[in-house]
């Protein structure tokens, strides 16, 4: 389709919102999902692929700000992104092939186990230092591999989902989860980009709008929360937000006040 300026607006302060949910809890692709099918018109399969473009840019310069400010650590997280990359690319493979209906329906009563989860022993998700624990290969496959198969799939609530993991199951702190992920994310979006690519569902001109809020939402948001005092706290309290509004979202609630 040929852009407005509008569009490009839209698309500019939607991906930078959406950069900052990425960045600090997950869901970020709520919104950029429905920039792209609701605003610009794209099928879903397209703009589930088109959605990785900005994906790629967001996880890339959030990672950075992360890493410029000492947040980064991948010693003890390589295992956990090549299972999470492994279950990436089988996740994408079904995304080629499944219906538009099958795309939108996928993921919604996963948002209540994320939210029982998040509001269960709170003390567990602010905590200001790692408690890493090293736990059995078959257990971070059990774990690990699902989410990565869920992120190759559809991408939405990745995030979530694997903050859930890196701070319950290995221990992580909530920025330390953070920074791990984008980097996961970002090594598996380049698979899932070429995939799509081939598959013919990617538009690059759309994709390249979006990353510009994306990429600086995602540098800007990594950079300024790795600097705050009591940072942790602060992420944990907008990741509740966060699923709080996703899942009243999903079940419809907001259309009760409509008029």
């Amino acid at each position: 389709m040929e852009l407005e300026l509008y569009h490009y607006a839209i698309a500019i302060t939607g991906g930078f919102v959406a950069a900052v949910m990425n960045t600090l809890a997950g869901y970020g692709s709520i919104i950029t999902l429905t920039i792209l099918m609701d605003v610009l018109g794209l099928p879903a399969n397209m703009a589930n692929g088109t959605n990785r473009v900005n994906i790629l840019s967001n996880s890339l310069a959030g990672a950075i700000g992360y890493q410029q400010n000492g947040k980064l650590d991948l010693r003890n997280g390589k295992w956990i992104l090549i299972t999470v990359c492994v279950g990436a690319v089988c996740g994408v493979l079904l995304a080629i092939n499944v219906s538009n209906d099958q795309f939108r329906a996928v993921f919604k009563y996963l948002i209540v186990v994320l939210f029982l989860s998040i509001i269960i022993k709170p003390k567990r998700w602010i905590k200001e230092n790692s408690t890493e624990v090293k736990i059995p290969v078959w257990k971070m496959i059990l774990f690990y591999f699902p989410i990565g198969f869920y992120g190759g799939f559809i991408q939405m609530g990745m995030g979530i989902i694997f903050l859930m993991a890196g701070v319950l199951v290995s221990g992580f702190t909530i920025i330390r989860a953070n920074a791990l992920k984008l980097v996961i994310i970002f090594l598996y979006t380049i698979l899932s980009l070429i995939i799509f690519h081939f598959n013919g569902l990617v538009d690059w001109k759309i994709g390249a709008v979006l990353s510009i809020g994306t990429a600086l939402g995602g540098y800007l948001t990594a950079s300024y929360s790795s600097k705050i005092k009591n940072a942790n706290l602060y992420a944990y309290r907008f990741l509740v937000v966060v699923v709080v509004a996703v899942l009243l979202y999903t079940f419809n609630v907001f259309s009760l006040f409509s008029f």
